[in-house]
């Protein structure tokens, strides 16, 4: 195998790994919920950790490689993933269960702008090609099979398994990183904006805080209080990103309406479903009896849904344009959370079918197209300024949609009860996703039309 495969392998290897942990953690979280003795939208901290983690990582990620080099980097990645799973099998508390998915977090972070870099690097040209058909390859089997493996493991075992059966591939991507991944010298690097990090990461998790609080068991000025917190430091990295030069995230690359475009269809998309999709599990399981593992079966609907959408962005994406796939993906993903409204019993297992399957195709042409627009209007180092933002982005909107669908459905369910609750909130879910219509009102710029090819030309001039 030469060089640059053995790098693929280590990247696809922790890039699977980081795959199945947001999706496989999340079948299980009734279980959790009911050992630990939390509610629904307390629960919810065993995803946002990990994607905290995650997220606060990513713009130090590059600067830690160049410190110390690309493979003692990704191999403390993996051995502190690797720790850091075994202790939450262990956890007795859900506060201990919390730190270490965050700690988890840290450790997947590394991993996967590093590796994605040094992959990427060795890949050129139409080899290029190649290996991303790999990873979209891996970034769908992983949550088409890592629920129903969840599931069968949470019915048959424990949960705790959950995050133990993670373990041997950590280990296995730890030992190939420092065994293939060649040695490189630190060069001279600019100091990280360590103010800026921690602003924007106090930002992100008061906000994140505030929404799992409201409507909750606790006192009246609590979520508020965090909410501000938010605010105020979301304003003071705005301050600070004023003075530095070299600010953590670059906040004029958001004039681009490609990228801010793309950045708000992520959140009505990915991170609508990944609510609508704990709702749903819950929904499912507490409600309506399925076992985690059935409930594990529908997101291979999703999956294949969103297979077939990826074929047709690609196909489709230079002759409709962004605008025309982004409002057909918004319709079909809210189609697909509105028919689960209609969802009362087992019985109604065609229309869980249909909905997953809608959203699967749906969320897969948003989310295709989303990351085809998102950085088309930059080149050079604010491209690697823009990629920060757009993973920030894109990790966060899986929190935040989570957070925000429990919140609506923690205030619903005082009120209303479930399963009263859980149909209303998927239908407040459906508006919610609609809402960037109301943007794309304005054209998009459109990609340049592909060229013709000789046989095209020939045929276009050829006398009918």
């Amino acid at each position: 195998m030469t060089y640059r495969y053995k790098v693929a392998v280590v990247f696809l290897i922790g890039f699977f790994i980081d795959c199945i942990n947001i999706f496989m953690s999340a079948v299980a979280l009734p279980s959790i919920a009911h050992d630990l003795h939390v509610t629904t939208s307390t629960v919810a901290w065993v995803a946002n950790a990990y994607i905290l983690g995650l997220t606060l990582i990513i713009p130090l990620s590059t600067w830690l490689a160049g410190r110390f080099g690309g493979r003692a980097t990704l191999t403390a990645s993996m051995l502190l993933f690797s720790l850091a799973v075994w202790q939450c099998g262990l956890a007795e508390s859900f506060h201990e269960l919390v730190f270490w998915r965050f700690v988890q977090g840290l450790g997947g972070g590394l991993l996967i702008p590093v590796g994605q870099a040094l992959t990427f690097n060795l890949f050129q040209g139409e080899q290029r090609a190649r290996i991303s058909t790999l990873v979209m390859a891996v970034a769908l089997i992983a949550p088409a099979i890592s629920p129903t493996v969840g599931g069968a493991i949470v019915d048959s075992s424990s949960w705790r398994w959950v995050f133990h059966c993670n373990l041997p591939f950590s280990l296995i991507a730890a030992g190939l990183s420092w065994r293939w991944i060649e040695r490189t010298r630190p060069g001279p690097l600019a100091r990280p904006d360590i103010q800026g990090l921690l602003l924007v990461g106090a930002a992100l998790g008061s906000v994140l805080l505030g929404l799992s609080l409201y409507g909750g068991d606790y006192p009246p000025l609590a979520a508020p209080g965090c909410l501000l917190i938010g605010i105020a430091c979301a304003l003071g990295y705005a301050r600070h990103y004023r003075r530095c030069d070299n600010a953590i995230v670059e906040l004029s690359l958001l004039k681009s309406r490609n990228l801010s475009t793309s950045i708000l269809i992520y959140y009505a998309i990915p991170g609508v479903f990944t609510g609508v999709n704990l709702l749903s599990i819950f929904f499912l399981q507490d409600s309506l009896h399925f076992s985690a593992r059935s409930t594990g079966l529908f997101m291979i609907l999703y999956a294949s849904g969103a297979f077939i959408a990826m074929l047709a962005c690609g196909r489709f994406y230079n002759r409709l344009g962004a605008r025309c796939l982004f409002v057909l993906g918004l319709l079909l993903h809210s189609a697909g959370i509105a028919t689960l409204y209609a969802v009362d019993s087992a019985a109604d297992l065609p229309l869980i079918v249909i909905a997953y399957c809608l959203m699967g195709v749906g969320g897969g042409i948003g989310a295709n197209t989303a990351q085809t627009t998102s950085l088309m209007d930059f080149s050079g180092t604010d491209t690697h300024k823009g990629s920060v933002i757009w993973n920030i982005n894109r990790q966060m909107s899986f929190s935040i949609g989570a957070a925000l669908l429990l919140m609506i459905d923690n205030v619903l369910r005082a009120h209303l009860g479930s399963p009263r609750a859980e149909h209303l909130s998927f239908a407040i879910a459906a508006l919610i996703g609609l809402l960037p219509l109301l943007r794309l009102s304005r054209t998009l710029p459109r990609p340049p039309l592909p060229r013709p090819t000789l046989k095209e030309k020939r045929h276009a001039q050829s006398p009918r």
